[in-house]
């Protein structure tokens, strides 16, 4: 049993592996990165986030999030605001809009191509798996 489980977790990683690869290339493609797409549409589903809140939802510590957002200030795609006390909120530009904008299309093209071997039956029944273990984990 644990051979197999191991094989479960290296396949996993495997996909994901090759998924990250995929998009980081194209992404290159309108100036950006896997990290930086993420750290942007994390801003853009909640604008005004703080940097802790902005750390988890792109699974990084607050220290890698703090120098990700800084270069993402320093290439006009996100604003920082003053917040509530000592809280500072983080919005997208109009120029992060539209580079988010460009990075959701090929990123949807890159995963419809790494998801392309499974029928639509399939992907629904590993999102429906996927979502059961995370939600396993937040519990």
């Amino acid at each position: 049993m644990n051979g197999e489980l191991q094989e479960l977790g290296r396949a996993v990683k495997q996909a994901q592996y090759r998924q990250h690869r995929a998009l980081d290339s194209a992404l290159s493609t309108v100036g950006t990165t896997l990290a930086q797409w993420d750290a942007l549409r994390a801003i853009g589903r909640t604008p005004g986030a703080s940097a802790r809140e902005l750390a988890a939802a792109t699974f990084q510590s607050e220290q890698a999030f703090g120098a990700l957002v800084g270069r993402l200030t320093a290439q006009g795609v996100v604003e920082r605001r003053p917040g509530h006390g000592r809280r500072i909120e983080h919005h997208l530009t109009s120029a992060g809009e539209r580079t988010l904008a460009a990075a959701d299309k090929i990123a949807d093209e890159v995963l419809a191509t790494c998801f392309s071997a499974l029928p639509a039956a399939d992907r629904a029944t590993l999102l429906d798996l996927l979502r059961r273990l995370n939600a396993e984990e937040a519990g």
